[in-house]
């Protein structure tokens, strides 16, 4: 076995579980189950036998790459088109996070930019502000609308009587 494996077997080991304390070295998410919080590291989640190969662990990340891109222009083309274009595209990410440490830092941010803004909305002040920026959206629509039809009437684009 070459140094290369040992060193990737070494920092494949479990992280001990860690406080959210907000550090930046460790994605720390609750355990919903046990209520413990666990700690994950980042580097490649392939299997031992897989890692203990250099050339095996290559084409697992190659592997691994592919069907991730499969599934991130999957999602693009789903942007214009019906489908899931966003939560596809996620996806294809989570795929490529399972072997690449740029992929985990991207979702990580992600992740973390997505609780700030769930938190954010939460706030009863901005639930508020939104509210009565919905109400006043919807009144100026209503009043546009009524001076139309008061202005031209209901004019249907098809002939209903022929």
């Amino acid at each position: 076995m070459n140094a290369e494996s040992d060193a990737r077997d070494e920092a494949a080991a479990p992280a001990a579980p860690a406080p959210a304390t907000g550090d930046v070295t460790g994605d720390v998410t609750p355990d919903v189950t046990e209520g413990v919080t666990k700690e994950w590291e980042l580097g490649s989640r392939a299997p031992g036998f897989i890692k203990a190969s250099r050339a095996l662990h290559v084409s697992w990340q190659v592997g691994v790459f592919v069907v991730g891109l499969a599934v991130v222009v999957a999602g693009i083309v789903m942007l214009p088109l019906p489908g899931p274009g966003w939560l596809v595209i996620f996806g294809g990410m989570a795929i490529w996070a399972t072997e690449f440490v740029w992929a985990q830092l991207v979702l990580r941010w992600t992740r973390r930019k997505v609780t700030e803004a769930a938190q954010k909305a939460l706030d009863p002040k901005v639930r508020r502000r939104n509210i009565i920026l919905t109400v006043v959206g919807l009144v100026i629509v209503a009043v546009l609308v009524g001076i139309y039809v008061w202005k031209f009437g209901i004019a249907m684009p098809w002939k209903i009587h022929e």
